[in-house]
């Protein structure tokens, strides 16, 4: 193998709640230490979570995205936590570029410690967006509803600005997205106004609209015990 068992993995979750529970778990590793695709893929594959960055370059914020079975151009809560990381090294809430395969994302942070990204729409997962009558239809969700709904988004109002989401996403070898922020991007941009989106067991996001092109996702991050590669 050319990467060691050693090779620490930081441990991050994405868009916790406002007590720092839950969020969507995030492996990152230096991308010098897992260089060729194939074994980062195996990487991503053995980590088992829904994402795992490979940061190539801490200066420029190049960096690849692999879930369990396939490489994303971009997605969100990888990107969110990335940037995240890289203010805490640099002791900044200032703007930094992050460029996935995907595009050019621009990411700050701001006083309460969240971190945040504008993000092209066009790069985004083909999620299939349904809208369903209830909370307590979303809630009774145990997986998707469709065979077809294979990278799909349920989501229903709770009030005014306040959604409830579930993500399914068997295509990309993830069951639950615990906290899907490219989700956040496209259903914010679908309904045409800023949300605070309740999704999986806990998880809290916040996004809104910019124009046809981009959006803005944004929420907490905390850094867990690092792991080491199994």
């Amino acid at each position: 193998m050319p990467y060691s068992e050693d090779t620490p993995v930081r441990m991050l979750r994405v868009f916790t709640d406002e007590v720092g529970h839950w969020g969507n778990p995030l492996g990152v590793i230096d991308g010098s230490l897992v260089a060729a695709a194939a074994d980062r893929q195996r990487v991503a594959r053995e980590l088992g979570f829904s994402e795992t960055v490979f940061l190539d370059n801490r200066s420029t914020g190049e960096l690849r995205i692999f879930t369990p079975a396939v490489e994303l151009p971009l997605a969100g809560h990888p990107l969110v936590g990335t940037a995240w990381l890289l203010r805490h090294e640099r002791a900044t809430t200032g703007e930094l570029d992050l460029r996935p395969p995907g595009g050019r994302v621009r990411a700050w942070g701001d006083e309460r410690d969240r971190s945040w990204i504008e993000a092209p729409l066009a790069s985004q997962p083909d999620w299939t967006i349904v809208e369903l009558d209830s909370l307590e239809a979303v809630e009774a969700l145990d997986g998707p509803l469709r065979p077809e709904h294979d990278q799909v988004v349920y989501w229903a109002w709770v009030r005014s600005g306040l959604v409830r989401v579930r993500c399914f996403a068997p295509r990309v070898g993830v069951a639950e997205d615990e906290a899907t922020g490219s989700a956040a991007l496209l259903l914010t941009t679908l309904v045409g106004k800023p949300l605070e989106i309740r999704q999986g067991k806990g998880s809290l996001l916040y996004a809104r609209p910019v124009d046809s092109e981009r959006a803005v996702i944004g929420g907490s991050v905390v850094e867990d015990v690092p792991l080491r590669l199994p």
